[in-house]
């Protein structure tokens, strides 16, 4: 490697840890000026009978439709609107019953002050988010929230950089602050993350998986344990029910008891399934969570579950199932 490579690397690991130790710095003022305005901010946003239009221009811009973005998937409805857009035209989308957040580390965004004088006549709660508290749109706005960093992270001090983390970092407490406030909790983050690994988890349920019809192995109580390992070979799921003749659940018979029943007596040909069975099986209902059933497998070691309603074989899970819905 040579001179000029080895100096590169070294200068840019330094460069690297001074813009993230800068930045940090930047978030971790912003503690002490939590206070009344920023509970007001919160206020107004849960007051809002519509939306929460968080706008912007250029990076800071790109810094408002993320707010918008987590604001509308922890339960307050929010849109991004560009200021240079709502300028021509986009501001029919905002009414008196909204919220807007405006973000200009200046304060003095030409676009962002062209459109105040509407959003006041309309009466449109304003909240800014600026680093200057005295700047036009701070002073125009209901609540202002001070953004204000010491120094940009860019060695130039140019580049936005350590004030839209703040601004971001700020936007990401009123979203959270919003979400605790209206009691949003797991289920609710499930409903708007549906894709996700957690909407999976949280509203899948054992119906929407389970084995039903001819899949499920079952057996009656006459079978013999010959009649039941036929069962399981040809369902292949390694257990078969037992139900008697209305359908309900008496037992389960699984490969594991056939194993252990040939070690203890031999030759299993000329035995009732119902003498050998495991009576009172592990069921969980068609209704339930399949993270519910994924619990159950994984706390007793057991590879299966009986889905049973009302008493009745509904249907059977396999732990190969919860896998393949991406459970396991």
């Amino acid at each position: 490697m040579s001179a000029v490579a080895l100096h590169s690397s070294s200068s840019a690991l330094a460069l690297a840890r001074e813009v993230l130790r800068i930045e940090a710095e930047a978030v971790a003022a912003l503690v002490d000026r939590i206070g009344s305005d920023f509970q007001r901010a919160v206020d107004l946003l849960l007051a809002s009978r519509g939306r929460v239009v968080v706008s912007g221009v250029g990076k800071s811009g790109h810094i408002a439709r993320k707010i918008a973005a987590t604001l509308a998937s922890t339960g307050t409805p929010a849109l991004f609107v560009h200021a240079a857009e709502a300028a021509h035209g986009d501001l029919g989308m905002v009414t008196p019953q909204d919220v807007v957040i405006a973000l200009s580390y200046s304060g003095e965004t030409a676009e962002l002050l062209t459109i105040v004088p509407i959003l006041k006549r309309e009466g449109t709660p304003l909240i800014a988010l600026t680093g200057n508290a005295h700047s036009s749109l701070a002073r125009h706005a209901d609540v202002h929230l001070d953004v204000h960093v010491e120094k940009e992270a860019c060695p130039l001090n140019l580049a936005p950089t350590s004030s839209t983390t703040a601004m971001l970092a700020l936007g990401d407490a009123l979203a959270i602050a919003c979400l605790d406030a209206r009691g949003f909790g797991p289920q609710d983050f499930a409903r708007t993350h549906p894709g996700g690994a957690l909407g999976r988890r949280l509203l899948l349920r054992v119906a929407d998986i389970m084995r039903t019809g001819e899949a499920v192995p079952r057996v009656g109580l006459q079978a013999s344990v010959m009649d039941a390992v036929r069962e399981m070979t040809a369902k292949r799921i390694g257990m078969t029910a037992i139900v008697d003749d209305d359908g309900r659940v008496a037992g389960i018979f699984t490969e594991g008891d056939l194993r252990r029943l040939i070690e203890r007596v031999g030759d299993v040909r000329p035995l009732a399934v119902a003498d050998v069975m495991t009576r009172s099986p592990l069921t969980i209902g068609p209704q339930a969570l399949a993270a519910e059933a994924a619990r159950l497998l994984d706390q007793t070691l057991r590879n299966q579950l009986l889905v049973v309603e009302d008493g009745r074989l509904v249907g059977a899970l396999h732990m190969h199932d919860l896998a393949a819905a991406k459970l396991l």
